[in-house]
């Protein structure tokens, strides 16, 4: 029988090797359907994608394990109303995935003012980041041009200490979300 302290070092050892994706970004811009729909995708594979689920805000975490090509990769997204204190959970992990409501314009300047915020954070210096702008499939959606001006993206990637890449995704009809996962696992195996 082992002694507990080499089971419990060994189970954290296998827990810390899944590398994880803070999802982040305002209230109500789609990250729990990201994540459902995500999760979905990448058991089951593009052909099954379905209906988008029903979700509720969420108020704290979710966690969810993505099975990707070569790695399992963890996905934590932090609620909206948690932007305070998302600091916290940088130190732990490997990417970040921010995202947009690209028909929300009076949202625009608030998240472009948090997107900055997590990149000049210190622990997410050399972190690959997504910027997804979602909501694609709606009829009074910014185009990408739109988006990419309003948040002034060129200056931001020009002097971002991380990679960054641009999506346009709709979580709801599954729209760009194989461009995610794709991008999930080029990351990954970093």
């Amino acid at each position: 029988m082992l002694p507990l302290a080499t089971i419990c070092f060994c189970w954290k050892t296998e827990m810390s090797s899944n590398a994880t994706c803070l999802l982040l970004g305002a209230t109500g811009v789609g990250k729990t359907l990201l994540m459902k729909r995500l999760q979905k995708l990448s058991f089951h594979g593009p052909g099954e994608l379905g209906g988008p689920p029903s979700t509720l805000p969420t108020v704290g975490t979710n966690l969810t394990d993505l099975t990707l090509k070569r790695k399992k990769l963890t996905l934590r997204e932090l609620g909206g109303c948690m932007g305070p204190i998302w600091p916290s959970y940088f130190k732990d992990c490997s990417s970040v995935i921010f995202m947009v409501d690209s028909t929300n314009t009076a949202q625009v300047s608030s998240s472009c003012i948090q997107l900055l915020s997590v990149l000049s954070a210190e622990p997410l210096r050399g972190v690959s980041v997504l910027i997804l702008f979602n909501k694609r499939d709606m009829p009074c959606t910014m185009s990408l041009t739109e988006m990419k001006s309003l948040f002034r993206m060129d200056d931001i990637i020009a002097s971002a200490t991380q990679p960054i890449t641009t999506l346009e995704v709709s979580a709801h009809s599954g729209q760009g979300l194989q461009e995610v996962l794709s991008w999930l696992e080029s990351i990954a195996i970093k």
